[in-house]
Formats: C-alpha cells, sequence, structure tokens
C-alpha cells in the first residue's frame, strides 16, 4: 500500500527557485498561520460537513495545512496593491497580480511574508524539447467512432452505452453498473481548462435536471466568467464520466455529481497553472469531493522556459503540483492523473503530478488493449512504477462541445477519466474503504499487476474483479484457487498453473475482447494435473483477452494481453 504524503513545511520548495509564475505574477509564500481566527478544533469553519465525514471515515485528522491563510495577511498584502488571484492553505501562500516593482518591494518587506518568488534563474533547467502545451500534445480530436463500438449493454442495467460501450466493456465495469453502482452520490471534482457549452449540451441534461452540476468555480479568471466560454476540453471529458445520452454516448459515472472547476488556462503555459491546480484541489476538498480528475500534466513551459521541470523533478516530491495532488490524496481523496501524451516524444515520460506516489496515473490502450503510442512511459524518476493502470484513450468516444455530437479522439485525457468514473462506481460499491484500498484493489485486478511495466504500469484493470477483491478483503479470505499465467503478456504459448497441488484444471477457454472464444481446451478426459500449457497463439491479433480456467468446477477469469 502507498504511503501517504504528510507534507507541512513549507521549506519543501527550497530545492526550486521559479522566477515570475506568469508575467506579472508572483508566488507569496508566508511564514506562519500565528493569530488565525480559524482552530483545529473548530473545522467546520471552513470544511464542510461531507468533507469532515470524509476525514473521519477514513480515520483522517484536522492539521495545521488545513487552516485558512490568515486573512489579515491577505489584505496586508493587498494593502500593497496588489491583487489577489488565489490562495493556497497547503502552501500557506497566495499568487498575486503586480504591474510594478514598487509593490513587490512592499509585499517582500511585510513581515510575515516569507518570501516573493521573482526574477529567480534556472538556467540550469533543459530548455532543448519540443515544446507544447502538455496536456493538448499529440492529442487529436474529430470523427465520428468505429460503427462496431456502438453496442447496446445487453445487461440488466438499463443504459444504452453507445459508442462508450467499448470504453467501459474493456474495464468490465458493466457489472458495477448492472448492480446499481452508476456513481449515485459520489462526488467527482473535474479540473480543467474550460467547459465550452456544458450549460447547454444535451449530454449533460440529466446531470442539471436532477441538479448534479453542485457548483463551477474559475481559478484562472478572477471573474469567475469563463467556465462555459473559455475551452471545451473539460466538456469533452466530463462526456465520458457524467454523459448520458442513452444509443449514443453514456458516461462510466452517469449518476455522479460533479463540481466544474477551471484551473489550466488553454492559451498559454507557465507554472502558475500548477498553483492554480493546487487551489482547485483545496476546493475539491473543502467541498467534500470523492474523487478528482484531472486530465492536465506539466512538464515544459513554452511561455517561460526557465520555469521548466526536467525528468529528474518527476520523482513524487519536487513539482509544486504533485506535492498538492499527494496533500488531497492524504485528505482522502482519490487523485486520477493522465499520464502525459509525451510517450513518443524526446520527453518520453509521465509529466507532474502523474508523478506522485500517491496520485492514480492513467496510461492509454487502443480499442483492443495495445498500448497507445503517445502514452507516457514510466517509471518515475526515483525508479516507481508508473504509470498505474490503462484505459482506453486512442479512438476513445466523447461529445463535441462544438455541435453536441459523439465524436472521438486520442489522448490520456479521456483514459483518465474513463476510469474516474469507474473509480467512483467501486467506491460508491465499496464506501467502507479507504481511497488507497481502492486504488490497490484495481491495480490488483490489472492484467500485470505480477509483473509490471513502464509501459502498461500493472495493465489494464477489471473493476468487478477489484469490487471481489473488496469483498474478499471485507471477509478476511482468499479465493478458493490461485492461477498463475505465464507469460503476460504471451506471444504463442501460454502456460497456467494453480497453486493448489491437489486439484485439475477441467478446461481453459481464451476470449477476445468481444467475447468470442478463439481457443478452448477440454481436459475432461484426460489427466491435466495442476498445470498445462497451451501453444499455437501467435497468429492471434496482439490486444486484450479473457483466460477462463475451470478448476474443480469452479471459474476462475484473468485478464491477459496478446503483444
Amino acid at each position: 500500500m502507498r504511503k501517504l504524503k504528510l507534507l507541512f513545511a513549507l521549506t519543501i520548495f527550497s530545492t526550486v527557485v521559479f522566477g515570475q509564475v506568469a508575467p506579472n505574477k508572483y508566488w507569496v509564500k508566508f511564514t506562519d498561520k500565528n493569530n488565525s481566527p480559524y482552530s483545529i478544533n473548530s473545522p467546520e469553519a471552513f470544511l464542510s460537513q461531507r468533507a469532515l465525514d470524509r476525514r473521519t471515515k477514513q480515520g483522517i485528522t484536522i492539521k495545521e495545512n488545513d487552516l485558512p491563510v490568515n486573512p489579515q495577511y491577505l489584505e496586508g498584502v493587498t494593502g500593497t496593491g496588489a491583487t489577489i488571484l488565489t490562495v493556497s492553505k497547503w502552501f500557506n501562500s497566495t499568487t498575486v497580480y503586480a504591474d510594478n516593482q514598487s509593490i513587490v518591494d512592499a509585499i517582500e518587506a511585510l513581515s510575515y511574508v516569507l518570501s516573493v518568488s521573482k526574477a529567480g534563474s534556472k538556467s540550469d533547467r533543459v530548455t532543448d524539447y519540443n515544446i507544447e502545451k502538455s496536456f493538448f500534445a499529440n492529442e487529436s480530436y474529430g470523427g465520428m467512432p468505429s460503427q462496431d463500438l456502438f453496442k447496446s449493454s445487453g445487461s440488466a442495467n438499463d443504459y444504452d452505452y453507445g459508442a462508450a460501450y467499448n470504453q467501459i466493456h474493456m474495464l468490465n465495469g458493466e457489472p458495477l453498473h448492472d448492480n446499481g453502482f452508476d456513481g449515485a452520490g459520489m462526488v467527482i471534482a473535474v479540473l480543467d481548462a474550460g467547459f465550452l457549452n456544458a450549460d447547454d449540451l444535451s449530454v449533460f441534461d440529466s446531470l442539471w435536471a436532477s441538479n448534479r452540476i453542485l457548483g463551477t468555480k474559475d481559478f484562472v479568471s478572477t471573474q469567475n466568467s469563463e467556465i462555459f466560454t473559455a475551452h471545451g476540453h473539460g466538456s469533452m471529458v466530463l462526456s465520458t464520466m457524467g454523459g448520458n445520452m442513452p444509443g449514443e454516448l453514456v458516461g462510466t459515472a452517469p449518476q455522479a455529481s460533479y463540481y466544474l472547476l477551471r484551473t489550466e488556462d488553454g492559451a498559454t503555459e507557465y507554472l502558475i497553472e500548477e498553483l492554480n491546480w493546487v487551489s482547485g484541489a483545496e476546493y475539491a476538498d473543502s467541498v467534500g469531493a470523492d474523487v478528482i480528475n484531472s486530465s492536465l500534466g506539466y512538464t515544459v513551459f513554452y511561455n517561460d522556459t526557465l520555469q521548466n521541470h526536467t525528468y529528474a523533478d518527476m520523482d513524487g516530491n519536487t513539482t509544486p503540483i504533485t506535492i498538492g495532488a499527494d496533500l488531497a490524496a492524504s485528505k482522502g481523496i482519490i487523485v486520477v492523473n493522465s499520464a502525459g501524451n509525451s510517450g513518443s516524444s524526446t520527453w518520453h515520460y509521465i509529466g507532474a503530478p502523474a508523478d506522485g506516489d500517491s496520485v492514480f496515473s492513467i496510461g492509454a490502450v487502443d480499442a483492443s488493449g495495445n498500448l497507445a503510442s503517445f502514452s507516457s512511459r514510466g517509471p518515475t524518476s526515483d525508479g516507481r512504477v508508473k504509470p498505474n493502470v490503462m484505459a482506453q484513450g486512442l479512438g476513445a468516444a466523447f461529445i463535441d462541445p462544438g455541435n453536441g455530437q459523439v465524436s472521438s479522439g486520442n489522448g490520456t485525457s479521456f483514459s483518465s477519466p474513463i476510469t474516474a468514473g469507474l473509480v467512483a462506481c467501486l467506491w460508491q460499491a465499496n464506501s467502507n474503504k479507504n481511497n488507497m484500498e481502492i486504488m490497490h484493489a484495481i491495480e490488483e485486478s490489472a492484467t500485470q499487476f505480477s509483473n509490471p511495466d513502464d509501459d502498461y504500469g500493472y495493465g489494464i484493470p477489471d473493476y468487478w474483479q477489484a469490487n471481489n477483491l473488496l469483498i474478499v478483503l471485507d471477509h478476511k479470505a482468499k479465493p478458493a484457487y490461485t492461477v498463475d499465467i505465464f507469460p503476460n503478456p504471451f506471444v504463442s504459448y501460454l502456460t497456467i498453473g494453480v497453486k493448489d497441488v491437489n486439484v485439475e484444471i477441467n478446461s481453459v477457454e481464451l476470449l477476445d475482447i468481444t467475447g468470442k472464444v478463439v481457443y478452448s481446451s477440454d481436459f475432461s478426459n484426460s489427466k491435466s494435473g495442476n498445470q498445462t500449457t497451451i501453444s499455437g497463439l501467435d497468429k492471434l491479433p496482439a490486444g486484450l483477452y479473457l483466460l477462463k480456467t475451470i478448476v474443480n468446477s469452479s471459474v476462475v477469469t484473468t485478464k491477459i494481453l496478446k503483444k
């Protein structure tokens, strides 16, 4: 299980010195929270009851970093003529707009100001990358999804997933919906660049009609006026989770509730966007969100290359956004984040905050479960497994916010929310578990849990199997049989073994992603023992398969990958 980071000291930033976080925008850090009107003994003054309940359920105490920034300190900063942009209680800081040096000097002179980031030097930063906006890099949008993906669920629930069928079917998420776990009662905060026309798209009608858009907040514009006009990326992302247009597109958490938070300025790339993100995560925490989806990531900043990160910074402890994301996890939230789209570029690796040790980082595969070339790779610079798991991000279906029609596109921006929706459904089904237990069960259900790598991480998960693992954890019992499969991924053969030497493998079946049986072998009339090898599989197409092994009349189903 991951170790939750409990970071308190502002000195954690001492190894990274940034210049202006954007033109005329500065990061002001305070020395303390002394003489605050707030107290950890009265958290209801700054945290919602839902946020308090989430902490109580997971045994999380109120800490000093939960206290808001001292309002007197903020008043002192505005008294210099600066404009407050965002405030961070976790970092005990604020970002401000100041258009002349005298204001900056006045802020620095305040006795309770620790530092003002300005005119620093990062000449040691590498600046020769092909610099693109990180969450747009290698993403493409437009075009209709393959008609092969338009399928009815054929299951007990009433959802006709349309073009989104493959996205949920690959992850075996339908059984969660079949059993009533479709996100109802769960809250997902979506941190993105804007939600163009989300207030007017029919795919979100059910969200608005049932008051499940719980709120919006703009951390880029102080006017809070650009949520539905600034950018369409967030609307695409939201549709893969909360969309409900039967027969055309149904998301992975159609009954969840959502906060729409704009933290990313789609027109620029500066460090301030990481600080916006942290403020957005704090807001999500305070209103009681269970899950954050962040289809955002940061590596280099094309507007100011002196702010660039390096791969060495992807250690889970260095960038402001990663520290903030791990802090969000320490408050009991599951932070689901795109791994990034740099797999084919010079950068190659995951970005921030996907490097966080408590961040659930999602890579991308195609409709058959094959690795998308653009999907950012692991490991972190300190050697940890990343991405955590995979979902469809190549040829993914979403709603085009410009015309309200089903479209398709490529990017981990889609694999992340597809995952976040199912994470919410799984947590709804297992509400007594903490965030780390949910994440670990998903990893354990994945195709490469026993042999993770830098491409797929732990592999493609099975959310119904994850649910069963959590049920088993509840009863503190183990499955009747443990089936080991080698190699996984496979090329031409598979060796299947059962750890119990006193059992017989009765039969095996190999099914492709559509459920078609592509190989079967019956050992009823022969003594297979507890191990068998099947061969001649080299002609099968690469992709995701299900292996059903019947052991003493018990069925064990395992997801595997064909290279």
